[in-house]
């Protein structure tokens, strides 16, 4: 009868930890998306006051090469979101959730009771 309960909690606690490991990397999923919607409003937010102050001095947007700049800026903005990016994925890595070997389990009581 012990042995029953003690695989039963086995169970019960890799459910639990399974759903925790879930909602865990559920939360680093949710992470990465708003950093990656700040990156986005980052550069639209610099890239607009860009413009602006071109147009200001009375440069057109002809003399300028919008895509060095936004490609300067995507390079500005886009590596420390690129680092949380990275350190986020290398959590989920780590989020594991060891599976009960109940057979094992009760291989070795059996052995025990036929040694």
């Amino acid at each position: 009868m012990g042995q029953l309960v003690s695989d039963v909690t086995k169970v019960l606690d890799y459910n639990n930890s399974k759903k925790e490991a879930k909602n865990q990397r559920q939360k680093i999923l949710e992470q990465i998306a708003s950093n990656e919607n700040t990156k986005t409003n980052l550069i639209k937010k610099v890239l607009s006051e860009q413009r602006a102050k071109y147009g200001a001095t009375g440069n057109s947007g002809t003399s300028l090469s919008e895509d060095a700049v936004l490609k300067r800026l995507r390079s500005e903005t886009a590596q420390p979101y690129e680092e949380k990016k990275k350190t986020s994925l290398e959590q989920m890595k780590k989020i594991k959730v060891k599976k009960p070997n109940l057979l094992k389990a009760w291989l070795s009581k059996v052995d025990k009771i036929a040694g």
